[in-house]
């Protein structure tokens, strides 16, 4: 499947609605994954023809995260079996953890930074039902046989 294709014919306001980073940033991580991926090329030998580019794996790893599917879903979406999707996940994730480029700022920055904070608060407390009281007279009694269950068979 072509995804990276269909993606860039995309409007940039689409492309962030729908992979959930803007094309700056996807540009970003696929440089970052291209350079590991053109490494490890280098240092392997012969081996398999990869299945997916290295766009379309970054493209499978933020729609992982991005949509909270299966892997076995994804994996069909881009062809690849479920196990191979995983891989691909961790790799990515492992690879742009590790270039330090792309990560939330902590608590404490955002706190000394002039960024507003905004909160929601949201009420969860119970709140009662009305519900029939429970008395002798609404619930019903059965009675026992006195023939054992086999022999009513």
């Amino acid at each position: 499947m072509k995804k990276y294709e269909q993606m860039q014919k995309r409007k940039p306001k689409d492309f962030k609605r729908h992979i959930g980073v803007n094309e700056e940033t996807f540009n970003a991580m696929i440089e970052v994954f291209r350079q590991y991926d053109e490494n490890r090329k280098k240092g392997l030998g012969v081996g398999g023809r990869r299945s997916l580019s290295p766009e379309n794996k970054v493209l499978l790893m933020l729609g992982y995260y991005r949509e909270y599917r299966t892997l076995e879903h994804i994996g069909f979406d881009y062809g690849v079996s479920e196990s191979t999707a995983s891989r691909i996940v961790c790799e990515v994730e492992e690879v742009l953890i590790k270039s330090g480029r792309f990560s939330l700022p902590s608590k404490r920055e955002l706190y000394k930074s002039d960024v507003a904070l905004s909160f929601v608060v949201i009420d969860a407390t119970e709140t009662p039902c009305q519900r029939p009281k429970k008395s002798k007279e609404s619930t019903t009694q059965v009675s026992k046989s006195v023939i054992p269950l086999k022999d009513r068979l």
